[in-house]
């Protein structure tokens, strides 16, 4: 390591009520993507020691755009951002997180390419395997848990939206591709992926049964945390898994994606995309939830689910969102509190590993 490398602050660490011994804490997986799925991961790893991310393929912007389009790999953006989230705060941790996030700028083509995206397709081309390759990332870095990919093949996101023409109100327009659809104007109503039926990451299928807790959320609604339900195989792991589920919700509606969508209209979507899967608590921010007793009888009507409540967003006007409306990032030690209480006060499947 270069001694030039910064001197980094070191961050205070949520310590959970009893004792984390190892064979003694839960086994968790967390799905998602982008940095809603970073934050249940830096949450997650400070009270946890098992501890598997399942991520998103859709991707199809930036960098992780082109690496796609250029050399017909996953996006890996997703990925890193996901093994950046898992780095440790002591030093080693906290610079490696930085130097995988760091991008480029020049004139040239290495211009907004990440450093970790790079890592990450050149270890792909060398050992010709997702996991194997992700697993060594993870080596390299000190993560704090496994990154894996939902599938193995690169996909596309549809999204069915209404109004998206704005001479066309009532019109329902199909948008192609991930970064589209996440910006998009007017009303998503469904999503689903190309190809069609994509076969999931058997690694990952197989965290996800063997779980003793899913953490579904929070993130960007259609384009990260709906397409896991879209992958046959791990659809199917969800319903049938004997873990425990959690479905964290976000701190506010996504601009384009989700404008003006309540948290009972997220619930609803989701049990629209996969109507048998049930979960056993639906996490909320206290303050970003409105109505209640409307989110409480729409969790258990939807998704068979209490409701709990908590105080995870971080506080300060650099949090605020866009809009000047509401925080929009959580609060890794509020958030880690959350889960440790839900993990507890909802009981265990069976004697934690």
């Amino acid at each position: 390591m270069s001694a030039r490398a910064p001197r980094l602050r070191r961050v205070r660490r949520f310590v959970p009520s009893g004792r984390m011994t190892k064979g003694a804490t839960p086994k968790v997986v967390a799905l998602g993507g982008g940095m809603g799925l970073s934050a249940s991961l830096t949450a997650l790893r400070r009270i946890t020691g098992d501890l598997t991310a399942v991520v998103t393929v859709a991707d199809d912007g930036g960098s992780s755009g082109r690496l796609r389009d250029e050399l017909g790999v996953l996006p890996p953006g997703d990925l890193r951002k996901a093994l950046a989230a898992l780095c440790g705060d002591d030093d080693w941790g906290q610079t490696w997180s930085q130097v995988i996030q760091h991008r480029f700028q020049s004139e040239g083509e290495l211009h907004d390419h990440a450093v970790g995206n790079l890592l990450i397709v050149a270890l792909w081309e060398q050992l010709g395997d997702h996991v194997q390759a992700l697993d060594l990332v993870g080596k390299l870095l000190g993560a704090h848990g496994r990154v894996l990919p939902m599938s193995a093949v690169p996909l596309e996101l549809q999204a069915e939206v209404k109004g998206h023409e704005p001479d066309r109100p009532d019109a329902i327009t199909t948008v192609r591709g991930q970064a589209t659809v996440a910006l998009t104007r007017g009303e998503v109503q469904s999503v689903h992926v190309v190809p069609k039926e994509p076969p999931a990451v058997p690694e990952a299928v197989a965290a996800v049964r063997d779980a003793d807790w899913v953490v579904l959320g929070p993130g960007s609604w259609f384009s990260s945390v709906i397409p896991h339900l879209l992958v046959p195989e791990l659809r199917e792991a969800l319903e049938e898994t004997k873990a425990r589920k959690v479905l964290s919700l976000n701190l506010a509606p996504q601009p384009g994606e989700t404008d003006g969508f309540s948290p009972q209209r997220h619930l609803e979507v989701l049990a629209r995309h996969a109507p048998k899967l049930a979960f056993d608590v639906v996490l909320a921010d206290k303050a970003a939830v409105p109505d209640i007793e409307g989110l409480t009888v729409a969790a258990k009507q939807l998704v068979g689910s209490e409701v709990e409540l908590a105080a995870v967003a971080a506080q300060g006007d650099d949090t605020r969102s866009s809009t000047g409306q509401a925080p929009d990032r959580h609060d890794p030690e509020l958030l880690a509190a959350a889960y440790d209480r839900i993990f507890r006060m909802h009981g265990r499947i069976g004697p934690w590993r």
